[in-house]
């Protein structure tokens, strides 16, 4: 007669269906995480630092008539390299004063005028830089995951200083209004242009699919 109830094959039932939960339980982990899946701070070029001039996935950059659900991918400023010609020009009108007294009309000026126009000259010198330095700062180039239309991307990396400090130009060749779009003198243009086909690629993805916003 077959064993209505046999309590030693429960038991070994129970034993292996816990033990399949617990092997399924202890998966491996992904050892690689999308843009997505990590953490801001986790990927590589991220940057928080405000002065920086390669940035990817920066923390608190917005602007005008972005969308809700738009994310900015990379803030580009020039190479920090490239303000070295105005800082040697601000530092040579730093230093001028010391000279204007081997000028005569300068030298024949009472005091007071002299210190009057010295710091009038300083005035200038303190305008120019901060001019200089608003320029560069605020000249940002935004690249977002919604508006990559381009259709050919160029690198251009010419001469000694360039190479050394790996800055260049990318060139932008779009379908829109606007033919050509030039990011200039930005640090690793290599990684840009990498970055901007892989942000193509992701949006000729979305339109297969259907994902298009």
């Amino acid at each position: 007669m077959p064993d209505v109830f046999n309590s030693h094959k429960q038991v070994e039932s129970v034993e292996q269906n816990s033990s399949k939960k617990q092997i399924e339980v202890k998966k491996p982990e992904k050892k690689f995480k999308t843009p997505e899946d990590m953490d801001r701070h986790e990927l590589p070029g991220h940057n928080h630092n405000p002065f920086a001039a390669y940035c990817y996935y920066p923390d608190h950059v917005n602007f005008v008539n972005a969308d809700p659900e738009e994310k900015v991918v990379l803030l580009l400023r020039r190479h920090p390299i490239t303000n070295l010609s105005w800082i040697s020009i601000a530092f040579l009108m730093v230093i001028a004063p010391s000279f204007f007294v081997l000028i005569a009309p300068f030298s024949l000026l009472p005091p007071g005028f002299q210190v009057v126009l010295t710091i009038l000259w300083y005035l200038i010198v303190t305008a120019f830089i901060l001019e200089e330095f608003l320029s560069w700062f605020f000249h940002v180039n935004i690249v977002t995951d919604e508006r990559i239309i381009e259709v050919d991307l160029t690198v251009v990396v010419g001469g000694a200083p360039r190479t050394f400090f790996r800055y260049g130009n990318v060139v932008i060749q779009t379908a829109s209004e606007i033919p050509k779009i030039e990011f200039e003198a930005i640090p690793n243009p290599d990684a840009v242009a990498r970055v901007l086909r892989e942000l193509r690629i992701e949006e000729e993805q979305e339109k297969l699919e259907g994902r298009v916003r």
